[in-house]
């Protein structure tokens, strides 16, 4: 009885172990079951997660490239003009304004005026006509124009763009973010015009002076659309015509602009259609008045430069690297300061300067224009650039500012507003003044010539027709050497440099 006994409480507890392993396996179960289930929802989130970051990626690229596509697709392939088949053989002529109460001597030399070149242009023009300039005044007031006759070129200008209309002509402007009756009465009639917020994208301004007419002719200089620089102002910039090449890189430099209207940041990625067909070190072989040479566009600041342009400053500094004789200098302003309030030096045009005085022993002159924005520091600089050649054996750096006439009402007239250098092989011709603020915020373009050494008529060439626009204002009446400027007590309430 006692065996019966301890075997059925063995078989009880056997029984009650067996049905304790079943439960405890069966939680197991719904515990490995309820871990899996929660470990493949949180899976197929991830997975779910990384198809919307995916997709969101491919639309952001997608996005970005038809943002890039679309900075040169106006109208580009009308005209056929490709790398491919673009024109080599072209003709280029200097143009100028002189005003009226400026006179040089009778042999001095002359070109082709302002007003005359910008109209030729027009008259070449077939399919568009594109226009980049920092202002937008063709109208003189009504006291300017009684006492300057010469102002009725810019209304005359004004109405000759007004025109294109009638022609079927389109007219693309690039402005930067200014106030312009002009701009608003083109507008209304017939123009496009894309403006530029150079304040959001640099904090500086847009400066780039120049034309491209149906990628074929081009105007680059000094001048701007203002009614001055057509009457009061000293311009000069050159006129370049059948010269498919290298128009349809400056047009490059216009879209690029064209691309960027109304936007406040500057894209990581430039469109393949904005990158340089030539630059310093790939120049464009070409024939200018049946004469060999190379040349390139160059433009600023380093933030608007795409694949294979060179900026202006290294366009400068091989002029000047490669200049063997002589290095003269036209510019409204030197000053080598990143920053004129906190006067902070810029020595990347200044050392190249005295490298080559020093060093290489090259001949500079530099032609300043003297007015009442004349900086008293930019005397400071200049004697320090001659005091590099005391007592050194051919070294020679001259100095003068030309001025302008002072009129009445206190106001200055036949300010020389140049901006070029010309070498014994090259010239520069920019937008620019050179001051280290000009280069890093504002905008401008830059045309680099070389003439290829052993030409039999270099009288011909770009070269020596600017070096002789140079030297006719050199010696001119209108010149003022530094040491007679430093000698006076003032001169435009400006003081000069201490010694």
């Amino acid at each position: 009885m006692l065996r019966k006994c301890e075997s059925d409480t063995e078989w009880q507890s056997l029984k009650s172990l067996k049905r304790d392993s079943i439960i405890t396996a069966v939680r197991q179960q719904d515990y490995s079951a309820s871990v899996w289930l929660r470990r493949r929802e949180k899976l197929e989130h991830s997975q779910q997660k990384c198809i919307v970051i995916f997709a969101l990626v491919c639309c952001f690229a997608l996005l970005v490239a038809l943002i890039f596509s679309a900075v040169d697709i106006w109208n580009d392939d009308e005209d056929g003009i490709t790398e491919e088949n673009c024109s080599k053989n072209c003709r280029v002529v200097l143009v100028e304004n002189i005003p009226e109460d400026i006179s040089f001597f009778e042999n001095g030399t002359s070109h082709v005026p302002l007003s005359v070149g910008l109209y030729s242009l027009l008259d070449r023009a077939i399919r568009v006509v594109e226009i980049v300039s920092p202002l937008w005044l063709l109208n003189a007031s009504d006291d300017d124009t009684s006492f300057q006759p010469a102002a009725r070129q810019g209304k005359a200008l004004l109405s000759r763009l007004q025109g294109l209309k009638a022609k079927k002509i389109q007219l693309k402007i690039s402005s930067g973010m200014i106030d312009s009756t002009e701009l608003d009465t083109l507008a209304k009639q017939y123009a496009e015009i894309h403006y530029v917020n150079m304040t959001a994208l640099t904090k500086g301004h847009l400066l780039s002076s120049f034309w491209v007419v149906d990628k074929r002719h081009f105007y680059i200089g000094s001048a701007g659309m203002d009614w001055k620089s057509l009457a009061t102002r000293k311009e000069l910039g050159v006129l370049v015509y059948d010269c498919s090449c290298l128009a349809l890189d400056l047009h490059k430099v216009f879209n690029l602009y064209w691309g960027l209207k109304l936007r406040d940041f500057i894209p990581s990625l430039w469109s393949k259609r904005l990158f340089a067909l030539f630059n310093r070190d790939a120049p464009l072989e070409l024939t200018l008045n049946n004469t060999k040479a190379q040349a390139y566009i160059s433009t600023s600041p380093d933030v608007f430069i795409p694949k294979d342009r060179s900026n202006d400053l290294e366009a400068i500094s091989r002029v000047i690297q490669e200049a063997n004789h002589f290095i003269y200098i036209s510019i409204i302003d030197y000053m080598p300061l990143l920053s004129r309030n906190a006067h902070r030096y810029w020595s990347r045009i200044d050392g190249l300067i005295r490298e080559a005085l020093i060093l290489r022993k090259v001949q500079v002159r530099l032609l300043i224009s003297c007015w009442e924005k004349t900086q008293p520091l930019s005397f400071n600089f200049l004697w320090s650039l001659k005091s590099l050649c005391m007592e050194q054996a051919n070294c020679s750096l001259e100095a003068k500012f030309f001025n302008p006439r002072v009129l009445r009402d206190g106001s200055f007239q036949g300010i020389n507003y140049n901006r070029f250098m010309v070498t014994d092989r090259s010239i520069y011709l920019g937008n620019l003044d050179w001051v280290g603020n000009e280069f890093t915020f504002n905008a401008g373009a830059g045309l680099v010539i070389n003439q290829l050494e052993g030409i039999e008529e270099r009288n011909s060439t770009v070269v020596e027709q600017l070096r002789a626009a140079f030297e006719r204002d050199w010696f001119s009446n209108y010149t003022r050497s530094l040491q007679v400027l430093h000698s006076q007590k003032s001169l435009y309430k400006m003081e000069p440099p201490n010694n």
